[in-house]
């Protein structure tokens, strides 16, 4: 088996994952969740240098990853337990109280894996900044990645952040937008259009890099590109095309999932289109 395969067949996984865990609570983000799946998939189990065994909160030494936007967190947690933050079996908790899997990830609760509380759209790419900034300072040379939804892009202080990477030449970080056109209340493109995204970033300052972030290979094979590219005075952004619900036939091509849980029949559709790959918790 190719290790796209085999990635492949983790992300099927976790989408199992993510709509039992949204089902089981009758609440959560089953959307862009199942959407980001093979780019957050790919990150933790291919890309990034990580240690799940020793997790701090300074990450030195080591890649790190924030979530801006935090409503995708059933996606995070499943990959965070898969590959050994925390076990397997904790997912039964997810949106329950007390719980350290909140509906948003938090700090709180001490989850490892989770460096901020996210879901306030916006302020990733700042965090984001910051550690980059950071490991700079610490003359650290491993990389700071972030996410964050399109619609999250009608935020100012995602372009304040914008400019302030490029004046400041934060040359380790790579930023990845969910691109799906597709928010809470409608298309983006309706709400808020983004017009000429590349152009924007390119603008803004940035080097610019587009994916097909529903198909592995293409994932891999650009996130990879983009960490060549670091180290040479740019921040580096990936527009990535994705498809809300992905994998889910009847959640795709909608905004309608983008919080909305499955009831039992739509949760055994969905588990049928599914392979299931690790096991399920």
């Amino acid at each position: 088996m190719s290790d796209i395969q085999n990635l492949e067949q983790i992300a099927s996984q976790v989408r199992r994952d993510i709509v039992r865990m949204v089902h089981a609570q009758n609440s959560g983000h089953p959307g862009g969740s199942l959407g980001c799946t093979d780019f957050i998939t790919a990150l933790y189990f291919e890309i990034m240098d990580h240690d799940p065994i020793n997790f701090d909160m300074d990450g030195k030494d080591q890649d790190i990853f924030f979530l801006s936007n935090g409503h995708l967190s059933a996606l995070w947690y499943s990959v965070l337990a898969r590959t050994g933050y925390f076990k397997l079996e904790e997912l039964s908790t997810f949106r329950t109280l007390n719980s350290r899997l909140q509906g948003h990830p938090t700090t709180k609760e001490g989850l490892p894996g989770i460096r901020i509380a996210s879901g306030s759209l916006g302020q990733g790419l700042s965090v984001a900044c910051g550690a980059a900034i950071t490991k700079k300072l610490n003359n650290d040379p491993k990389l700071v990645f972030s996410l964050h939804g399109d619609g999250e892009l009608q935020e100012g202080q995602i372009w304040e952040a914008a400019m302030f990477a490029a004046q400041h030449k934060i040359d380790n970080l790579i930023a990845t937008i969910d691109y799906n056109g597709k928010q809470i209340d409608g298309p983006v493109d309706e709400i808020i259009s983004l017009g000429n995204l590349r152009a924007k970033w390119e603008s803004f300052g940035w080097h610019v890099l587009e994916m097909n972030g529903n198909n592995m290979a293409d994932v891999v094979k650009i996130v990879n590109q983009a960490k060549t590219l670091t180290g040479n005075g740019k921040p580096i952004i990936i527009l990535m095309r994705t498809e809300m619900g992905m994998g889910v036939d009847f959640m795709m091509g909608t905004h309608k999932w983008h919080g909305v849980a499955p009831n039992d029949a739509q949760l055994e559709t969905a588990l049928n289109q599914l392979k299931e790959s690790l096991g399920d918790y």
